[in-house]
C-alpha cells in the first residue's frame, strides 16, 4: 500500500537528518495517515486520508 492520501495527492518527502557536525544522512518525511471510514465516489469505503484532509473538512463520515 502507497504512502499517500486519496484525497489530496500528498506523498513523502525526502531530506536529510543533520547531526551536530553536520554530517547528512538521507531521511524520509511519512505523511499522517489515518484509515477513516467516509463516502468517496459516492460509497461508504476505507480510505488512507492525511490528518490535514480529516481536519479541513473534506471527509464526510457516514
Amino acid at each position: 500500500m502507497s504512502k499517500q492520501c486519496e484525497i489530496c495527492g500528498k506523498k513523502p518527502m525526502v531530506g536529510n537528518h543533520v547531526s551536530h557536525a553536520h554530517n547528512l544522512n538521507k531521511r524520509r518525511f511519512n505523511p499522517n495517515l489515518q484509515r477513516v471510514r467516509a463516502v468517496h465516489n459516492g460509497q461508504v469505503k476505507k480510505i488512507m486520508v492525511c490528518t490535514n484532509c480529516i481536519k479541513s473538512g473534506f471527509v464526510t463520515k457516514p
